[in-house]
């Protein structure tokens, strides 16, 4: 199972979580397991929610499982004969690897103090919750999110960090108060010793509560300097997970006194909506990409050609060159695809190593194209030069028609019609050079 239920672990109301479709027992918070006589989560497996919670042989005539649905409480009142006392009940829909589960909350109706906070912080999760799902794109939601959490508790600043290929931290998503400085900027990439210690309480499921900063002056002294340069007094820090696997966490910097009794209980129910969105975000994407991209070369397609070329700003100077792979179709037939592959694979790559700062494009079997934006001409005639060099030291041969013009004005389309005519000229010379038939083989 995955450790997204384990955000409720510390919380002092009962949690526990089911499987709509098949009644089974999926999860249970320190407190209800304790409460309903368990000392930990496999004396539940396999186990019937109808059997545990109600102590009943057939799902509960009052399931609410029909009624729920995601990013919504609904919430009813029972007197669980199993506890001997009437409990207010929160229950939502949460979906995770296209299973359906449900979350409840039992919270004691005795407790008034607890009562009030647990209205208000019902009421807050429901309005910010509601508001985000309404935003175009997921990480619009996840700003609005942000923002939202941010100032129902009164803090400072709310943020994401995912972790990165390197083991890095990099801060993707930030809210902050009028007059606070931002920090995304300087928290890209912070070295993995810099959060260890907290890494190491998301490992077992804690997450991170700091009051007082000089408490871990002694403690964690690489991140106590990382926080105080950021002016944090104090801190509460969420971890996101996914699969079992931690991919970063969210949090608030100096919250008020007053929000701190309830933040913790907030961030964690709110955490469920940000793994959600950044999946959400991930999958886009992904999506995007695999339209986008050339799958063999890792560069754009057509469909990105085109969408690249729409966002060129008129008046810019604009260099074309536009490629071809010689030899492919022999190389082909002679050696079998997978060698036709790697050819274009490493002419690409010397392609990327000379425009790799410009937009790069793969328009047909063996066509490569640059489209390089606000680039001198000296600039262009020595990086094709290079281009040659590097083509010959991997004895690959492409070729090459180069275009330029100082403000675009004759339009992308007409230039790369013109670096094209080129490029065949300068195929037609290599083929005449080797004394090579097109229409024969090698």
């Amino acid at each position: 199972m995955s450790k997204i239920w384990e955000f409720f672990d510390t919380m002092e109301e009962l949690v526990y979580v089911t499987d709509m479709d098949s009644h089974d027992l999926v999860y249970m918070n320190k407190k209800a397991l304790q409460t309903y006589g368990f000392h930990s989560l496999d004396e539940i497996a396999s186990k019937k929610c109808y059997e545990i919670l109600q102590r009943c042989s057939a799902p509960c005539s009052m399931c609410s499982n029909s009624e729920l649905r995601p990013g919504h409480f609904k919430e009813w009142w029972y007197y669980n004969p199993v506890l001997q006392r009437e409990v207010m009940l929160k229950g939502t829909m949460v979906e995770e690897d296209g299973k359906r589960y449900h979350v409840e909350f039992a919270f004691d109706a005795g407790n008034q103090e607890q009562w009030n906070r647990t209205m208000n912080l019902e009421a807050r999760i429901n309005n910010g919750v509601r508001i985000a799902l309404q935003q175009e794109t997921p990480s619009q939601t996840l700003d609005v999110l942000l923002e939202y959490v941010g100032k129902a508790l009164c803090s400072e600043r709310a943020y994401i960090f995912e972790r990165n290929e390197n083991g890095g931290d990099d801060n993707t998503y930030e809210w902050v108060a009028d007059g606070v400085t931002p920090e995304k900027d300087n928290l890209q990439n912070v070295p993995p010793e810099v959060c260890a210690n907290w890494y190491q309480n998301f490992q077992v499921g804690r997450h991170i509560v700091i009051e007082e900063l000089e408490d871990i002056r002694e403690s964690d002294p690489l991140q106590y300097e990382n926080l105080k340069r950021q002016n944090i007094r104090s801190l509460i820090v969420i971890p996101l997970y996914d699969k079992g696997e931690t991919i970063g966490f969210y949090g608030i910097d100096n919250p008020s006194e007053r929000s701190l009794d309830y933040a913790s209980d907030m961030l964690q129910i709110m955490a469920h909506f940000i793994i959600s969105s950044l999946k959400r975000r991930n999958l886009i994407r992904k999506l995007k990409e695999m339209s986008h991209s050339d799958q063999l070369t890792q560069i754009g397609n057509r469909y990105a050609m085109n969408e690249y070329i729409d966002s060129l700003q008129s008046g810019q100077s604009l260099g074309i060159v536009y490629c071809d792979v010689t030899g492919l179709k022999q190389v082909n037939d002679q050696k079998g695809h997978a060698a036709g592959d790697k050819l274009i694979v490493d002419a690409c790559d010397c392609l990327k190593k000379d425009f790799g700062k410009y937009g790069l494009f793969r328009i047909g079997g063996d066509e490569l194209l640059a489209i390089c934006a606000e680039i001198e001409e000296a600039d262009l005639d020595q990086r094709v030069s290079q281009l040659k060099e590097d083509l010959q030291d991997k004895s690959i041969h492409m070729a090459l028609g180069s275009m330029w013009e100082k403000d675009g004005s004759s339009g992308v389309e007409r230039l790369i019609t013109e670096a094209e005519k080129k490029m065949y000229q300068d195929k037609a010379a290599y083929y005449h050079k080797f004394g090579v038939d097109r229409r024969r083989r090698l």
